[in-house]
C-alpha cells in the first residue's frame, strides 16, 4: 500500500535505535515472547524485573501495529460496569477485576513517571459525551456505580460539556478524571527502551513460522532461520495474529481503526475546542473519539473500511464527523491520515488463553489498549514467575473459533454500514 495513504501524526522519537538482539544459539530463555507492542514489551519488562530471562521478538518494527498508532487514550475500566462484572463473574473474581480495570490508567502514568519515560502526557481525564437521552441515562448509572467506589468522575450538564469539549450536538456525558492522553508510539518506543535496559533481548523483523515443544522446551524458528528455545511462550500479537496457535485468529474479528490530524489549531480555535485536555468518545453506534496533540492538532479516529485504503476519500467519513461536531474548522487544513488493526471479541472482553502449560495467549482490546495492556503486563509477568492463577484479573478461557468466521467480517461491514445510517438519524 502506499505510505502515503497512512501517514501517522505520531513519529519515532529521534533517539529510539533499533533492535537486533537475539540469544545465542543453543541458549535457552525463560520467556520468550511473540509480539513487541505494549502488552509484549510491559509483560516483558515486568518478567525481567523480576529476574526472568526474556526474548521478544517482532514481526516487523517496534510500534509499527496497533500500540504506535492508536488515539493514545488511556482509558481506565473495562466495556462493562462494576454491577455488570460482579454479576457474571461473582463477588470474588468480579470485585478482583473491578479493582483491575480500575486501575489501568494509574498502571501508564506511574510507568512514565517512575521510568522517566520521554512521553508526552496530559491527565485531564476523558469525557464520554451522550448525544440522545438514552446514551445520558446510561451515563448517569455508570456514574453511580464509579461514584460508590470512591472514583474521581462526575456527570456532565449540557453547558458544561460545550465549555469542555466546544463541540455540537451533546446532551451531556460522564467525566472520568482517572483517564488522560499519551503519545502512542513515543510510549511504545519507551518501553522497548527500557525493557531493553532491564536486560530483555529485543529482536525486530523477526517472524515466528514454527512453534513446537519438546522434552519441556518451546521451540520458535523464525523466517529468517533463528532457532529459539523457552521454558514459557506468550503471544501478544492480537489484532495482527496469524496461524501460529491454531483457532487463535477465528476467536477475534479484526477491524480498522482510522483516524485523522488538522493542522495546528490557531491560537483561537484552540482557546475553545478541548481547552483543558481532555479525551472524548461520544455515545454513536459507530462512536469517533478524539483529543488534542501537544503541538495543538485535533485527532480524531473512528472505523474504517474493513479492506485496506486506497485514497484519502478513504477518510471522509471521519472529516465529516469532525465537521459536525466543529463547523468551524472548515477551513483547517486535514494534514495527516493513517489507520490501525484493532481486534474485536465477540463478548467484548480480554480473553487469556493457556491451551497447553507455558503457552500463553492474549487477545482482545475493545479500545482501551494502552492502558489494559500496561496493566495486564504486570500481571503475565507475575503468572509467569509463579505459576499462581491469583495474579490473572481475567479467567482463563479455552480457544473457541468464532462460528462461520470466514463471513464474520461480511457481517461486521454491513452492521457497520447500518449503524452509521441509525447514527445519521440521530444528528
Amino acid at each position: 500500500m502506499p505510505t502515503s495513504f497512512s501517514d501517522p501524526i505520531w513519529q519515532k522519537p529521534q533517539a529510539a535505535s533499533a533492535f537486533q538482539s537475539l540469544v545465542a544459539a543453543g541458549e535457552r530463555v525463560d520467556v520468550l515472547i511473540v509480539g513487541g507492542g505494549i502488552l509484549g514489551l510491559s509483560t516483558a519488562l515486568h518478567a525481567a524485573r523480576l529476574g526472568m530471562s526474556v526474548q521478544v521478538l517482532d514481526a516487523g518494527e517496534i510500534g509499527q501495529g496497533a500500540s504506535g498508532l492508536n488515539g493514545g487514550q488511556v482509558i481506565p475500566g473495562l466495556k462493562y460496569d462494576p454491577e455488570w462484572l460482579l454479576h457474571h463473574f461473582g463477588p470474588e473474581r468480579g470485585e478482583a477485576l473491578v479493582n483491575f480495570a480500575a486501575s489501568t490508567a494509574n498502571a501508564v502514568f506511574e510507568l512514565i513517571e517512575d521510568e522517566k519515560l520521554a512521553v508526552s502526557f496530559v491527565r485531564n481525564g476523558w469525557i464520554q459525551a451522550a448525544h440522545t437521552e438514552t446514551a445520558l441515562k446510561a451515563a448517569a448509572n455508570r456514574d453511580r456505580q464509579w461514584r460508590a467506589r470512591g472514583a474521581d468522575v462526575r456527570l456532565l450538564n449540557e453547558t458544561e460539556i460545550a465549555a469542555m469539549t466546544g463541540a455540537q450536538g451533546y446532551l451531556g456525558g460522564w467525566l472520568d478524571r482517572r483517564a488522560g492522553v499519551i503519545d502512542p508510539l513515543a510510549y511504545t518506543s519507551e518501553l522497548a527502551r527500557v525493557a531493553a535496559v532491564a536486560g530483555v533481548k529485543i529482536a525486530e523483523r523477526q517472524k515466528v513460522v514454527q512453534l513446537g515443544r519438546n522434552a519441556g522446551l518451546w521451540r520458535i524458528s523464525t523466517e529468517s532461520g533463528a532457532e529459539l528455545q523457552a521454558k514459557a511462550v506468550l503471544l501478544a500479537t492480537n489484532a495482527y495474529t496469524g496461524g501460529l496457535l491454531p483457532g487463535l485468529a477465528e476467536t477475534i474479528v479484526p477491524l480498522h481503526s482510522f483516524q485523522i490530524a488538522t493542522a495546528p489549531l490557531s491560537s483561537n480555535l484552540a482557546a475553545t475546542i478541548l481547552p483543558e485536555g481532555q479525551a472524548v468518545s461520544d455515545s454513536r453506534r459507530i462512536l469517533v473519539y478524539y483529543r488534542k496533540s501537544a503541538d495543538g492538532r485535533l485527532v480524531l479516529g473512528g472505523r474504517g473500511r474493513m479492506a485496506l485504503p486506497t485514497s484519502p476519500a478513504d477518510w471522509a467519513h471521519l472529516e465529516r464527523a469532525l465537521l459536525r461536531l466543529y463547523p468551524a474548522l472548515s477551513d483547517v487544513a486535514i494534514e495527516k491520515r493513517w489507520f490501525g488493526r484493532v481486534a474485536m471479541t465477540p463478548d467484548h472482553l480480554p480473553h487469556i488463553h493457556e491451551p497447553e502449560q507455558g503457552l500463553l495467549a492474549v487477545v482482545g482490546c475493545q479500545g482501551r489498549g494502552v492502558g489494559l495492556m500496561t496493566a495486564l503486563g504486570e500481571r503475565l509477568a507475575g503468572y509467569l514467575g509463579t505459576g499462581d492463577a491469583r495474579q490473572l484479573p481475567f479467567p482463563v478461557s479455552p480457544i473457541r473459533p468464532i462460528p462461520f468466521h470466514a463471513f464474520r467480517q461480511v457481517g461486521v461491514a454491513a452492521t457497520i454500514a447500518w449503524y452509521r445510517m441509525l447514527d445519521a438519524f440521530e444528528r
